[in-house]
């Protein structure tokens, strides 16, 4: 009964789709002494293309607010990232997701002034979360971006190589 279940199900998946999502980003960056999580919006478009009943790869292109606070200090970064994720359907309504992201820095603030060029403007991030599908067409998430480049265009004596570290959650819409 559970496979008849289950096969029926995977029956139900298209085997392309598209969606919107927007969230918020629960970000921070390594190395930063006495820092505080920066909330910021996360928000673009993604695709799921299902390569068998269980599988799926689905790349997304995302703004991303990102950054970190400390001591009176807040250091906002804007990426667009570009991840590609492989999914695998534990459940008929539940995924887990893993995959490599770029990151392009498109803005970086202290304070209100342009520190941009301090920082290198790419990214390369590892992914890993969890979704699950509300509705037929409304979908919840969860993901953790880890951070593996350093962020400083250059480090001087005793620096240590920051990363970024998102926690990020998310609600979208497949069409």
């Amino acid at each position: 009964m559970l496979f008849i279940i289950t096969s029926n199900n995977a029956q139900d998946k298209k085997e392309m789709s598209f969606g919107i999502k927007a969230g918020l980003n629960i970000a921070t960056v390594t190395h930063v002494d006495n820092s505080k999580a920066l909330v910021g919006f996360e928000g673009g478009v993604f695709g799921e293309f299902m390569i068998g009943d269980k599988f799926a790869i689905q790349p997304e292109v995302l703004y991303s607010g990102q950054g970190v606070k400390s001591e009176g200090m807040e250091l906002k970064l804007d990426y667009i990232n570009i991840p590609i994720l492989a999914k695998y359907y534990v459940a008929d309504s539940f995924s887990i997701e893993l995959g490599p992201q770029v990151g392009f820095l498109i803005s970086a603030k202290s304070e209100g002034v342009d520190v941009k060029e301090f920082f290198k403007t790419t990214d390369i991030s590892v992914d890993f979360g969890a979704n699950y599908d509300i509705t037929k067409n409304f979908i919840f998430g969860v993901r953790y971006d880890l951070g593996l480049l350093r962020l400083q265009e250059s480090i001087g004596p005793g620096e240590k190589e920051s990363k970024n570290s998102v926690i990020q959650i998310a609600v979208g819409y497949k069409f």
